[in-house]
């Protein structure tokens, strides 16, 4: 037997991550689109990394991710974006929101 036989991928897999990757670039924009908002004193007293490094490491993510679309892979990159920005979601956004409410 030849080692030429390789499974065809279903519709559902396809649909699947494609869903996945829509699904990640969404949040990648949300963070980034979140990370403008707030102003570059913020990120100084919440004792953060400064917006304009915020802005660049999300940015680079959401790049990363579109490029992925086109045919590049940059997996292990992309997953370390998609890692920042949740990063960014779960423990920099909320110290930003914070220091606005009060």
């Amino acid at each position: 037997m030849g080692g030429g036989f390789v499974p065809a991928v279903s519709n559902a897999e396809l649909w699947i991550n494609f869903g996945v990757a829509y699904a990640l670039l969404i949040i990648k924009i949300v963070a980034l689109v979140s990370a403008l908002v707030f102003s570059a004193e913020s990120y100084v007293a919440a004792d953060k990394l400064t917006k304009t490094t915020w802005s660049a490491i999300l940015g680079a993510g959401v790049g990363l991710q579109l490029a992925l679309w086109l045919g590049i892979d940059f997996s292990i990159i992309n997953l370390a974006a998609t890692v920042a920005a949740c990063v960014y979601l779960a423990d920099v956004r909320p110290a930003l929101s914070g220091l606005r409410r009060r």
